[in-house]
């Protein structure tokens, strides 16, 4: 242990101790209304990361010199963040969630249930499946908007808010395991172990998918008697088929491209021209909460490089079932996707340890805002909806922890 690794260590938990604590400056800046914009800065949950790894920064070029510390920082892969603000702005489009809600609605008809009961369900059940294809990112996007107006309304008991965020945060997380490219912490290590779309599907995908309709069905259910049926009207002009066409054609393309920055962010930008060229069509784009759960990401890639040093020890010492229980735990206070990736530089794990390590990376993704790259993009969308604009780190946890349950359970079957 180098003195870099424990500093960085010491960073990174002063950075748990402020997310945990982010509510309470959210709270103390009503008292000091002259300060009031600062002190909420320091409550934007994902602010916080981004300002201390800009602090670990500081902190290396002091101790071994700016040289070093821009090596560090640019030997990071930021294609992630990149690629998360990329998808949540082009998901968020008025022609992409229109078409979606169209989609949904129509489903919803079709259901033996009232509209906002047949929606809700849908958004937390169908939704985060569909993230197995447009990636889990698009689909925390597309969820958390089309559930807003749902369910994160004022009125709905705060109680109930955090129960139905722990739902879709575990349903996102796991619902993205029926292929291998889809969730982060799979994607680390299906080509190193060779894990395909198939594999995926047979092994964690089914699994998934009936611990993701239990807990939208549960959690519908609690829903039921504070769902309103008055259907979301979008203003402006009918956005015509050939602009949805569009719209979701650069979706795909970006899809499809996701491991490639400098070509998703060339079609990025064809992107933001064609939305100023039809704004008639358009509401205002997502950027600022995309930069925001970038920004929030990248200080996680940063933070999260220091953190090898007694993080893969933890991994190789445990047995299987025990190294389950573990990722479960650990994933709350580290990106999901980091543990996979520890994982899988490590040589001779058995296949039993590997699907373990992996089916709990993914059934704890949902504890916190910070255990999957998906959760800071569902949050920045409806921390709105919540007393204060806040999200609290009880609550959520509270919240997510018997959906979380029943993932463990349908993994370990």
């Amino acid at each position: 242990m180098t003195d870099i690794q424990l500093i960085a260590a010491v960073i990174f938990g002063l950075a748990l101790v402020h997310t945990f604590t982010a509510q309470y400056f959210v709270r103390l800046a009503h008292h000091f209304p002259r300060h009031e914009g600062l002190i909420h800065y320091f409550g934007e949950v994902e602010v916080i990361f981004g300002m201390w790894a800009i602090i670990l920064v500081g902190a290396m070029a002091l101790v071994s010199g700016g040289a070093a510390a821009l090596a560090y920082a640019e030997s990071r892969t930021f294609t992630e963040p990149l690629f998360v603000f990329v998808i949540m702005v082009i998901a968020a489009s008025r022609p992409v969630l229109e078409t979606v809600r169209w989609f949904i609605a129509l489903l919803a008809r079709m259901a033996p249930a009232r509209a906002a009961v047949a929606r809700t369900w849908l958004c937390m059940a169908m939704v985060p499946l569909l993230g197995s294809l447009v990636t889990e990112p698009a689909a925390m996007t597309l969820a958390a908007l089309m559930l807003l107006p749902l369910v994160f309304r004022k009125e709905m008991p705060e109680w109930l808010k955090y129960a139905a965020l722990g739902v879709l945060f575990v349903n996102v997380s796991i619902g993205g395991t029926l292929t291998s490219f889809a969730a982060p912490p799979v994607l680390m290590v299906a080509h190193t172990w060779g894990w395909d779309s198939a594999f995926m599907a047979t092994t964690f995908g089914w699994r998934a998918a009936i611990a993701v309709v239990i807990n939208a069905t549960v959690v519908t259910f609690m829903l039921r008697a504070h769902l309103v049926d008055e259907v979301p009207v979008e203003d402006g002009a009918p956005v015509p088929l050939l602009v949805r066409l569009i719209h979701i054609t650069f979706l795909a393309a970006v899809v499809g491209f996701a491991h490639h920055p400098v070509i998703f962010l060339g079609l990025f930008l064809l992107f933001l021209g064609f939305c100023h060229a039809y704004g008639e069509y358009q509401s205002p784009l997502i950027l600022r909460e995309g930069v925001l759960v970038g920004f929030f990401l990248a200080g996680l890639v940063v933070l999260g490089g220091m953190q090898q040093w007694w993080l893969q020890p933890v991994v190789t010492s445990l047995q299987p079932l025990a190294l389950f229980f573990s990722a479960v735990g650990l994933t709350a206070i580290t990106d999901n996707a980091a543990l996979t990736y520890l994982g899988s530089l490590i040589h001779g794990l058995s296949d039993q340890a590997k699907y373990l390590l992996v089916a709990g990376a993914v059934a704890g993704g949902g504890l916190t805002v910070i255990a999957n790259a998906p959760n800071p993009a569902g949050a920045a969308l409806l921390r709105k909806g919540f007393r204060d604009e806040a999200i609290g780190v009880p609550g959520l946890l509270a919240g997510a922890a018997l959906p979380t349950v029943v993932a463990v359970v349908m993994f370990l079957v």
